[in-house]
């Protein structure tokens, strides 16, 4: 995933700067979505990057191929102000989930959403996070 300041992967002569955020909510909960997902543009042609989610990735895309071709990828950022998990591949018949819980979340109320459908075992639970190895088979 491109970094500001990096030079455009585009036209190779202009930097690439993050555009100017509308909505921003990082006074009440930072940082915001509007700035996580804020696209960085090229300050000499203009080219920007294209942001989408799946599958718990955030993907940068070029919008300019017709294959919407994937730049670079990484892990969404987890919200710790709720139940929030990545799910990741493990062996064939297991998945691993690891996430976060606000503060007070028990056990049981984690289990309630990431139980695998033949149970599962916790790697760990603390200090708001937790590791989960969901049975699925």
């Amino acid at each position: 995933m491109s970094e500001e300041g990096e030079k455009c992967q585009n036209c190779e002569s202009g930097v690439l700067e993050f555009t100017i955020v509308k909505s921003c909510s990082c006074h009440i909960n930072p940082p915001c979505s509007a700035c996580v997902d804020a696209p960085l543009k090229c300050n000499n042609c203009g080219f920007e990057e294209e942001i989408e989610h799946l599958n718990g990735y955030r993907m940068v895309v070029d919008k300019n191929t017709p294959e919407r071709r994937i730049l670079s990828y990484r892990e969404r950022a987890l919200d710790k102000t709720k139940i929030d998990w990545h799910s990741k591949p493990h062996t064939n018949f297991t998945m691993i989930k690891e996430g976060v819980y606000p503060e007070g979340t028990t056990r049981e109320q984690v289990l309630e959403k990431i139980e695998g459908t033949f149970g599962g075992r916790f790697d760990y639970f603390e200090k708001g996070k937790f590791k989960y190895i969901a049975y699925t088979d």
